[in-house]
């Protein structure tokens, strides 16, 4: 058994060594031509809904969303183009205009590198009159843009990182995590898959601060509810080659190979596995974030059985199928993640906020009016903001159906249970938030 697998490793080492090379070549070619850099800030793809972004300049009679995201890296999939589209349909549904002003749209590749989101974010908040940087998948990124939106009292909307602390330690009052966090995913997914026997675990973990959150939350809930963990490896992102990270999980004979990773990496880990038989053998892996985009690109035949924690599935009930529908229709066909979804209802808050204050100008105040405000909206339903910025809602534990029990293309889901909003989220007492009152 290990055998073959120990083969497949020097098989794979051979090739990634010969991609290594041809990689590292295209890079200093590129980095020759001077591309491949975002540090002038300016909008990749970007189009507004009262205009263009290319004519950008502070102040002026118009309020600037800007969609950070990754336009072309592991998580595009969950965030990217689909992130911008979220927001133009925002802007729409306000009739592309709040408070007098014109909303204007614009976004940015960040290229997962926290360096570059900062640049943007400096740009952005200098030159471009944004008032509102939203998305920003990578949580190493979204700690970089928490900083700088504090700085310059502008207003963050996260959508797409997942990192606790940026409702824990590194809290901001300028900043509101809107759609999920590494708490949340640890406490439904983790606690569920304890609760049915799985109570021995490997940790399969992204090297940076979002890995490491979600593996630190995930073992806590794990030993909370009497399992035990055997052991960890990280492997860096946006890695290709599983195999010797896999093998040290199936050599560690745990019932339960969590994978603290995302996008292209978990699709990666999952498909490897199943090369591999682990789940054969007896152990199961269990997708600590998994997004319906990483399931229809894995199938049903590789995903199917995958234990998963989702604030939002485009299937729930008839407001979620509609808007939905919307949303794939200018998506090449593709449903939206819940990332996608929260970039949506994020910003129609932050605009009733706005419409209420008459002015974006003071981001501290728009986000006080935002947590003032009880949220309502048709695809997360009735919620709250805590102190801390937490946007709290229910959470849902969803199993990924078979190919005989999918009935068509983006039906995968089947409901296991739904955390209650009071209960999804950690409670602001215990989140180490300054803002938080004691």
């Amino acid at each position: 058994m290990l055998t073959d697998l120990a083969r497949r490793i020097a098989d794979r080492s051979m090739v990634a060594c010969l991609c290594a090379a041809a990689l590292c070549a295209a890079a200093c070619k590129k980095d020759d031509k001077g591309a491949g850099t975002a540090s002038g800030g300016t909008a990749s793809g970007g189009t507004a809904s009262g205009g263009t972004a290319s004519g950008g300049s502070p102040g002026g009679n118009k309020l600037v969303v800007g969609v950070l995201t990754d336009m072309s890296g592991l998580y595009k999939d969950l965030g990217g183009p689909g992130s911008e589209l979220a927001a133009k349909l925002a802007a729409e549904e306000v009739g592309g205009s709040v408070a007098g002003m014109q909303i204007e749209v614009i976004s940015a590749d960040h290229q997962n590198k926290a360096d570059v989101g900062a640049s943007v974010a400096d740009a952005w908040y200098d030159t471009k009159g944004v008032d509102v940087i939203v998305d920003v998948p990578t949580s190493s990124v979204a700690l970089a843009i928490n900083d700088k939106t504090k700085a310059k009292n502008k207003v963050f909307l996260v959508s797409g990182a997942a990192t606790s602390r940026l409702t824990g330690d590194l809290c901001s009052p300028n900043t509101v995590h809107w759609t999920y966090d590494t708490w949340a995913l640890a406490n439904a997914t983790g606690r569920e898959i304890v609760k049915h026997g799985g109570d021995t675990w490997f940790f399969l973990t992204a090297d940076y601060e979002f890995g490491k959150t979600l593996e630190a939350d995930t073992r806590k809930v794990v030993e909370d509810s009497g399992g035990k963990v055997l052991g960890e490896v990280k492997h860096p992102l946006n890695t290709s080659d599983f195999s010797s990270f896999l093998l040290q999980a199936q050599s560690s004979k745990a019932k339960i190979i969590g994978l603290a990773n995302a996008g292209g990496d978990t699709i990666n880990s999952l498909k490897q596995a199943a090369e591999f038989g682990i789940t054969s053998k007896g152990q199961k892996l269990a997708g600590l974030l998994v997004f319906i985009a990483d399931v229809n690109a894995l199938g049903l035949s590789v995903a199917h059985g995958t234990i998963l924690a989702e604030s939002f599935y485009w299937d729930r009930d008839d407001n979620t199928r509609a808007w939905s529908k919307k949303f794939a229709e200018r998506h090449d066909g593709a449903m939206p993640t819940m990332i996608h979804a929260g970039v949506y209802t994020a910003l129609l808050h932050y605009f009733k906020a706005v419409a209420a204050l008459k002015s974006a100008k003071d981001g501290k105040a728009v986000v006080d009016k935002m947590k003032e405000l009880p949220t309502e909206d048709k695809l997360f339903g009735k919620g709250t903001i805590d102190a801390n910025g937490r946007k709290r809602h229910a959470m849902y534990v969803y199993e990924v159906k078979t190919p005989e029990e999918s009935k068509a293309k983006w039906d995968y889901y089947k409901l296991i249970r739904e955390v209650p909003a009071d209960q999804a989220f950690r409670a602001p007492a215990d989140s180490g938030c300054s803002l938080v009152k004691k």
